[in-house]
């Protein structure tokens, strides 16, 4: 029986603690230390953002107490750390001079695009695990991390959350097509490429983060608000064709995305999932079976236009895409891979 004391944020929907559940699930046992109970009050009024602004640097003192007290009752047999953009550099050392292993692992594209504490924490961990199979090139070059202790785990659809859902007809989330995810230049100009090839297409985008779009024939389809959670699996399965698009290059990182965790989410959901083609979705998926892919604005209007017409092939692929998924791409696999790996190389004992 592993004890694991888990570190970043708790929310229905989060891929940090569909990771942590996940580990429970397997037979670990986890608590959980969420940082969003002690870090980063969301605000959206000036002054709320300034008040922010003004407590983060004291609340992300009290979140390290918190830390390193936590170890007294749990006395865990490993510390796991999701993306750790709160963690201090000496509560890792706290709980490495206690003999306890510390972990993290990374799920984001740069080492250095989350504020100052990642750059200072990542030398620190006893072991890496990164999304991105060109992060191990990135931390052994900007940090000097060597790649032994650096390992590549691709996202998963959570069970508990990216499941088939019924859709009732005419629900709000109907849709020929849509695109969930934040803002991008990258990706706005895809879509708005969309929307002018198929002028009448039922597009719907869902971010936080759409405010920022130039595109005037976008404004329609933008939704206005993030979904999560529930809504979010709703919203996959009332979709007819899921775009998955990438994010692209970011300061700190020698690529953009490859894949990303709507590349598992969609198909574990039950959804059509037309993909941003790249070597490592097709290592993931087969193209024209388990999904649909384009490499351009013209591609994607050519592939959105052919399968909304041709629904059974359509229908055939999601099932094939969701069956793989279902045997693969879980959660609780990932969790166990992490287990694995993390005792092949002797960082915690065998139980």
């Amino acid at each position: 029986m592993l004890k694991i004391l888990c570190v970043g944020q708790e929310w229905r929907g989060s891929n940090a603690s569909g990771l942590f559940y996940a580990l429970s699930r397997i037979g670990c046992v986890i608590t959980i230390c969420n940082e969003r109970t002690y870090v980063g009050v969301q605000a959206v009024s000036v002054p709320g953002k300034i008040l922010n602004r003004i407590a983060n640097p004291f609340q992300i003192h009290e979140f390290n107490k918190v830390l390193r007290k936590a170890i007294d009752g749990y006395k865990p047999d490993l510390v796991l750390v999701y993306k750790g953009a709160y963690v201090q550099p000496e509560s890792i050392d706290f709980w490495k001079g206690k003999g306890i292993p510390v972990v993290n692992f990374f799920p984001d594209v740069s080492f250095l695009a989350h504020g100052s504490l990642i750059p200072r924490c990542i030398p620190k961990y006893d072991h890496i695990f990164t999304t991105k199979t060109f992060a191990a090139k990135d931390l052994e070059t900007q940090f000097g991390v060597e790649r032994e202790k650096v390992t590549f785990v691709p996202h998963g659809f959570d069970p508990l959350i990216h499941h088939k859902l019924e859709v009732n007809p005419g629900d709000d989330f109907c849709c020929d097509a849509s695109f969930i995810g934040n803002y991008s230049k990258h990706k706005a100009s895809y879509l708005s490429a969309l929307k002018n090839g198929l002028p009448s297409l039922n597009l719907k985008i869902w971010g936080g983060t759409w405010g920022q779009n130039t595109h005037a024939n976008l404004k329609d389809s933008i939704q206005g608000a993030g979904i999560q959670g529930d809504y979010y699996a709703l919203a996959l399965n009332a979709s007819k064709i899921n775009i998955a698009l990438l994010s692209e290059k970011v300061e700190g990182a020698s690529s953009g995305d490859l894949i990303t965790s709507r590349t598992f989410h969609i198909p574990g959901s039950g959804g059509f999932m037309l993909h941003q083609r790249t070597d490592e979705v097709l290592e993931q998926f087969r193209e024209g079976a388990e999904m649909a892919c384009f490499a351009s604005p013209e591609e994607l209007k050519e592939k959105v236009d052919y399968y909304l017409k041709h629904e059974n092939e359509r229908e055939a692929i999601r099932q094939k895409g969701y069956e793989r998924a279902l045997r693969e791409y879980s959660l609780d696999k990932r969790a166990a891979f992490v287990l694995e790996t993390l005792k092949r190389n002797k960082i915690i004992k065998q139980k």
